[in-house]
């Protein structure tokens, strides 16, 4: 049939995940660092993820479409109820301006904070999107997500002067990892790629992601690897 449906132009769209949080059919999703319409079933047409978009790329055009199928929207919802994703605003990619030295506070004076040295936000893996402008022949740092928390140091030793991607490979999918750096790689190019993990079998898990990821893109990046024991010393 030919009914209203959304299109949404692939140039314009800057992976940013608003349209997707908009949807209420759950008709979109990010894959490849775009917005996609998943199925024609899941669309009803009336574009209520318009206004959430902020490069103007999806309007509702007329083609030949399946029907909306309520039923089948049932069911998917029902599905992301018993597995929560993300798509919030939250997901944007950013870059953070760093305060100028001479206006940092000194570390040493009693009670002084240390600065971040977060670069951008998100940096939790499953949130980066690969066409995010920070990856761009960028030195990253791929920590296990215990790292900061037992590593004191961790910003100043570590995170200074790279762009952040955190994970858990014991508790996410190493699988996506992988493939999500691979996609990085392939597309960024980074100058070296930091590994820091922690002293437990399971936290080997990143070290393969990231190795792996290099093997799939097919590009060898200067590569290094540090391991910090539970008592946040380093042991490697």
């Amino acid at each position: 049939m030919i009914r209203k449906i959304i299109e949404i132009d692939q140039e314009k769209c800057n992976g940013c995940g608003l349209c997707v949080n908009a949807c209420h059919e759950g008709a979109l999703q990010l894959i490849n660092g775009k917005a996609i319409l998943v199925s024609d079933a899941y669309c009803d047409g009336l574009g209520d993820c318009l206004p959430g978009c902020p490069t103007g790329a999806i309007q509702i055009i007329e083609r030949e479409a399946t029907g909306y199928n309520e039923e089948l929207v049932k069911a998917k919802l029902a599905q992301k109820k018993e597995k929560p994703g993300c798509s919030c605003p939250g997901t944007i990619a950013a870059m953070i301006k760093k305060t100028p030295a001479g206006e940092k506070q000194d570390s040493g004076d009693i009670g002084a904070e240390r600065p971040s040295e977060l670069r951008q936000w998100p940096i939790q893996l499953n949130l980066i999107n690969p066409q995010a402008s920070y990856l761009q022949n960028a030195d990253l740092l791929v920590a296990a997500d215990c790292t900061a928390y037992a590593y004191a140091s961790f910003h100043e030793k570590f995170m200074k002067d790279r762009i952040t991607l955190i994970g858990c490979p014991k508790l996410d999918d190493n699988d996506y990892y992988t493939e999500k750096i691979a996609e990085i790689i392939r597309i960024n190019h980074p100058q070296s790629i930091k590994v820091v993990r922690m002293d437990v079998p399971c936290c080997s898990g990143i070290v393969r992601a990231v190795k792996t990821a290099m093997v799939q893109a097919g590009i060898s990046v200067p590569y290094s690897e540090v391991i910090i024991d539970y008592r946040g010393t380093l042991s490697c």
